[in-house]
């Protein structure tokens, strides 16, 4: 098998593809189907017709918080803190960016007039992450006084319409700091039409962290730390994964962390813990199908994981169309519809993963 590297993910993107801004209507997306040997160019809301009933669409429910909280240093240096997740016992684990980081134990004072005490770092005194008390509940206080962590690539400050947008219609569990992005696409409409088409529903839960804007920087891929995310597969999802199987379906998930959430599932048998689930070419898919996803950074390890599943040269000569075609690149973009090689699902090549055993 090939042996990859870094740069075998990279590709040169004009910066005007780089969506700064959601589609007028959420469905109006333009899908780029990629199922076949060759592209085909569609729009979002013709999904239904690449699907079959009997096929089983898994979101991820997880639903971003207002996780950029603005702030300063008793000597009245300004900071900005990304809360990447609140743990059990109320406190926070967060970036922070400031000029001089300050020690444990300092009180720093925070836009909306609370306080954040420091902690130290997390998980342990050289984490990656500071460790935070605030003075209040965390997520009402990111709620009242927070901001959009909108990703890095796009330049405006957040509004109303990131409020909204970057945002699916069906998040219930909050705790994200990155949309899953392949489910923007989806409106009631599109679900509604779905339904009537005999395709079924399921929900798992991750957590997107800000790591999933890191690219690899490694240019061996096997020295890479992957960052870890929280994640929940719930008993009626399990389930519905059998059922699935037991009709023939095609488990499909909507956006690489639906992939990571399922395929840690399997590989781990728990159906809730932390993953730091790396999926490269040559990976065993136990779940998956196919894939709903957006267009991915360069270098990226979900350049890399769309690679695993539907093949690298296949992968790239999509994106050099795709660029050709003019496509709108990254969260706010447009999306892929990919399947496995041949059509082959994950269940006809000796799958094992917890739903076998129900």
């Amino acid at each position: 098998m090939r042996h990859f590297t870094t740069s075998d993910f990279d590709f040169a993107l004009p910066p005007e593809l780089i969506a700064q801004h959601p589609a007028a209507e959420r469905s109006a997306s333009r899908l780029l189907d990629g199922s076949g040997p060759e592209p085909v160019d569609r729009v979002f809301r013709d999904l239904p017709g690449l699907l079959r009933p009997g096929d089983l669409l898994v979101f991820n429910d997880t639903q971003v918080v207002k996780a950029r909280l603005f702030g300063e240093k008793p000597t009245g240096g300004k900071l900005e803190l990304l809360v990447e997740r609140v743990l059990e016992d109320g406190t926070v684990a967060a970036h922070m960016k400031v000029s001089k980081k300050p020690p444990a134990g300092t009180v720093l004072r925070m836009d909306g007039g609370f306080e954040a005490e420091l902690l130290g770092r997390w998980p342990e005194a050289h984490g990656p992450l500071f460790h935070l008390r605030l003075s209040g509940d965390a997520y009402a206080l990111m709620a009242a006084h927070g901001h959009v962590p909108l990703p890095p690539y796009i330049a405006h400050e957040d509004s109303a319409e990131d409020e909204s947008r970057y945002q699916t219609v069906f998040a219930r569990h909050p705790g994200a700091v990155a949309a899953p992005t392949a489910a923007l696409h989806f409106d009631q409409a599109l679900l509604d039409a779905l339904a009537a088409r005999g395709v079924e529903r399921a929900a798992v839960t991750l957590h997107v962290g800000a790591g999933t804007f890191q690219p690899v920087k490694t240019e061996s891929i096997a020295e890479h730390v992957m960052h870890r995310e929280r994640y929940h597969v719930p008993q009626a999802t399990q389930e519905a994964i059998a059922a699935c199987r037991a009709r023939g379906g095609r488990v499909v998930a909507v956006g690489t962390t639906s992939v990571r959430t399922l395929e840690s599932w399997a590989q781990s048998g728990e159906a809730s813990g932390d993953t730091g689930i790396f999926i490269t070419p040559g990976f065993g898919f136990r779940v998956v199908d196919a894939l709903i996803t957006n267009f991915h950074l360069p270098r990226s390890t979900l350049m890399m994981l769309v690679s695993a599943l539907a093949g690298h040269e296949h992968v790239m000569a999509l994106y050099r169309h795709a660029i050709a075609q003019r496509y709108r690149f990254f969260s706010y973009g447009d999306a892929m519809w990919l399947a496995r090689p041949a059509g082959v699902p994950a269940s006809a090549l000796g799958c094992w993963c917890p739903c076998t055993s129900m």
